[in-house]
């Protein structure tokens, strides 16, 4: 039996018909076909779409044979009997980009109506459907569906049809001698008017394969069996019917429609690929079964993209990356800040035995530039991100950058209170059991505790990359790809914890300074009196860093915005700091640097009384700020007088030994010469710092201590020994300075002394603070 007609898959079963022949290939032939075209274009991930019909299921379930083990995923499987539309939203669901359907006309047409209100068309999918539909054959249902025509033929562009060739393409005598061009135009001319039927090459073929056959049977009737002949033929003679079969299949010639070969009674024929391209179908290739070859015809087949679909929704990680030309130009501010805290310290370590340097402690300003220096180097930590450094170095940057910034801003604005709590102490008259000094105040109030708590946080819980994924995006190129965008962090399992920790240490301690600077306010040195100055920073600096902080969460999503913003309020906050700590200081020593060491509270006159060797000194203005603070100084001067009181009562006794028993004289100066030292001196600012130091240097310059006119160096320092402890030598001396001792204490008792033309020290310092001057104390050490 030999059929040029019958495609039907269900006659290739040789179980059931086994002398079935066929010069028409089946529809399971154009399997193979789709195979190789989904290899040619890489198309790894296909999903199908079937009407539930025999004809339509197998050639699905033979497709499914054919594509298992060639590397190609069926991902999603869909079937429908009337409506496509829910099986078409689940291959969207899945993400099926290349669909195989198998269906009729008029379930066509459903099917490209579903597709474009899914907007599974265009340059993302490509749909693979039969081609062996009519021509025109969408005008002939779309009445029958709800869609309109220009959007059924917007959804079916570019879809490709897979069918046999009626005839073949290729300019080559058949076994009939004529070319397939030639059979084609002698067949229409015999035709006229007739209508035309795609299987007449089939059918053409046929005959030839039947000639074929039967004059292979009889060259082997003859040449097997001479008493044998063909017209012996009858359908019970088996052993004829196997010689039959046999020819069949060694059947092998060119004819109308190709290679005419049988393999197990199928046509190996050729498939032809057409494509819908502006509202006509385009022939842009062509695959051949005996050879299993593919040919696609140049530049005829066209999709709506600039590539082949993909076969699925490629997503392409793109780390978002802070702009070079941005971390460009904030590395040139930064620089130029990091210049400008240079020359700062320069201008500082140059100038730092000036009076008006000197004072505002030196060493602590040099601690503020380092700690801005270190702020200003943390900027260029903060724009490494995954473009310019690996992983592993990434997250070390975590750590490494958070220490430098949060090490900064700590011994910035930890050395400017530490020495703003130095004035404080000075003029507040604080009492505690252990003076606490600026630079332990700085060491261990501020540096230590940042050191205790970022070792903690490393150990304990330590940062880490971390990577955050956002939604897709399409490209902005128009590739058939999705960008996923992502981001990397610094974080770690208890971020919220460890950053409140943070803020509340450095927010107590900005609360801290604004403290001191409150309490500093009225100093009356300008040189001591950052207040005004400490108060604009914490101002500028809180405000800048809520904003930033704020502001970079928000844009935590936007590398370059968060890094910019960052950086600018780094940038601002310590170049502020900077310049307000130390631009009012370069201003003042080159304009009026004495101005800014004395005392703008207070004017003294000075009179001295050269008679009885006694000194006054009239305060000529005071300023009544605060009443019960004169009050305290009036009970601690009271409590001073009655010690006075005593000691003079030692003395006396003291004397009266000395007048009894001279030969005590070595004794007592022996032993008692420390004692007597340590009850009479007063101490004075030697031991204090650098701007104590300048403070009593700054008095000693504007008030020369009175001469002790009445005394003889010389005559104290030549006189032999035994003539200075001879009774009567003591008894002079003791007459002599016994007074002068008595107005010696009278600074340690609130008092004022005739050398002063200012106020020896502050009058809220403390009274064992108290300056004597140098003529004073030479006589009570010569005592």
């Amino acid at each position: 039996q030999l059929s040029f007609a019958a495609t039907t898959p269900e006659l290739a079963d040789k179980k059931k018909y086994p002398y079935f022949f066929r010069t028409v290939p089946s529809d399971n032939a154009v399997n193979p076909a789709i195979l190789k075209l989904l290899k040619h274009y890489q198309w790894k991930r296909v999903g199908t779409l079937t009407q539930d019909v025999q004809r339509f299921s197998e050639v699905r379930n033979d497709l499914t044979g054919v594509l298992y083990g060639e590397d190609i995923e069926i991902s999603d499987t869909e079937s429908f009997s009337n409506d496509p539309c829910t099986s078409v939203k689940k291959l969207k669901g899945n993400d099926v980009r290349i669909i195989l359907g198998q269906f009729d006309e008029e379930m066509a047409v459903k099917v490209f109506c579903c597709a474009y209100d899914e907007e599974m068309y265009g340059s993302k999918y490509q749909w693979i459907i039969p081609g062996w539909y009519e021509n025109l054959w969408w005008e002939s249902w779309i009445n029958s569906s709800q869609c309109l025509s220009k959007n059924l033929l917007a959804a079916m562009e570019g879809y490709i049809g897979v069918d046999f060739e009626p005839l073949s393409s290729k300019m080559k005598k058949t076994i009939s001698g004529r070319t397939p061009q030639q059979y084609e135009k002698e067949y229409n001319a015999k035709r006229g008017d007739g209508q035309s039927s795609k299987f007449h090459g089939y059918a053409y073929d046929g005959i030839w394969v039947i000639a074929k056959t039967l004059q292979r049977a009889m060259k082997h009737l003859n040449a097997t069996n001479k008493h044998q002949k063909i017209e012996d033929f009858n359908y019970t003679n088996h052993k004829l019917g196997k010689i039959f079969l046999d020819a069949m299949n060694e059947t092998n010639f060119f004819g109308v429609t190709g290679e005419v070969v049988f393999r197990n009674g199928e046509r190996m024929g050729t498939i032809k690929f057409t494509q819908f391209q502006e509202r006509e179908e385009v022939k842009v290739g062509e695959y051949n079964a005996v050879a299993d070859e593919l040919e696609i015809i140049n530049n005829s087949i066209r999709f709506q993209g600039i590539e082949p679909p993909k076969d699925k929704t490629i997503i392409q990680e793109e780390l978002r990356k802070i702009s070079l030309p941005l971390y460009s130009i904030l590395s040139a501010l930064t620089i130029l800040g990091m210049i400008m805290a240079s020359a700062f310290l320069f201008f500082n370590i140059k100038n730092r035995n000036q009076k008006l340097i000197k004072m505002s402690s030196p060493y602590m300003n040099n601690l503020i530039i380092l700690g801005g220096m270190l702020s200003y180097a943390s900027i260029f930590l903060f724009g490494l991100d995954g473009s310019f450094v690996s992983e592993k170095t990434f997250e070390t940057l975590c750590t490494v950058r958070t220490w430098i910034l949060t090490v900064g801003y700590t011994t910035a604005f930890g050395a400017m209170f530490a020495k703003t709590w130095r004035v404080h102490a000075i003029f507040k008259n604080v009492k505690m059991k252990k003076k606490v000094r600026g630079n332990k105040l700085f060491s261990n109030y501020f540096i230590c505790p940042v050191i205790r708590l970022q070792g903690l946080w490393k150990v304990v819980d330590p940062l880490r990359r971390t990577v955050e994924k956002y939604n897709m995006e399409p490209d902005p190129a128009g590739r058939d790809i999705s960008i996923r965008p992502i981001l990397e962090h610094c974080e770690n399992t208890h971020m919220t914890i460890w950053l409140g920790i943070v803020y509340a240490y450095k927010g107590l301690l900005m609360l801290f300074g604004c403290f001191l600077a409150w309490e500093t306010r009225n100093v009356s040195i300008p040189a001591l009196n950052d207040s005004k100055y400490i108060g604009m920073s914490v101002y500028n600096v809180g405000i800048m860093c809520i904003i930033g902080a704020a502001v970079s969460f928000l844009t935590r999503d936007q590398p370059n915005v968060q890094f910019c913003i960052v950086a600018l309020v780094i940038i601002f906050c310590s170049t502020i700091t900077l310049c307000l700590v130390f631009v009012p200081k370069l201003i003042t020593l080159r304009t009026n640097p004495d101005a800014a060491t004395q005392n703008r509270r207070f004017q003294f006159t000075q009179n001295q009384k050269k008679e009885d060797s006694k000194t006054s000194t009239s305060v000529t203005s005071v300023n009544q700020a605060s009443t019960s603070r004169l009050e305290g100084l009036q009970s601690e001067n009271h409590r001073l007088r009655m010690k006075i009181t005593e000691l003079d009562k030692d003395l006396e006794e003291v004397t009266m030994q000395l007048q009894d028993t001279p030969e005590k004289t070595t004794y007592i100066k022996q032993n008692h010469y420390q004692d007597l030292n340590d009850i009479l001196s007063i101490r004075n600012f030697t031991d204090s710092k650098d701007g104590e130091k300048a403070i009593l240097k700054n008095h000693l310059d504007q008030n020369p201590p009175a001469q002790w006119g009445s005394s003889d160096p010389s005559r104290t320092s030549k006189d032999p020994i035994e003539d200075i402890n001879s009774p009567e030598h003591i008894q002079r001396r003791l007459s002599l300075q016994l007074p002068i001792l008595h107005h010696a204490y009278l600074p340690s008792i609130g008092g004022v002394d005739a050398s002063c033309a200012s106020p020896c020290v502050s009058p809220s310092a403390s009274p064992r603070h108290r300056h004597v001057p140098p003529s004073f104390r030479v006589m009570v050490s010569g005592l």
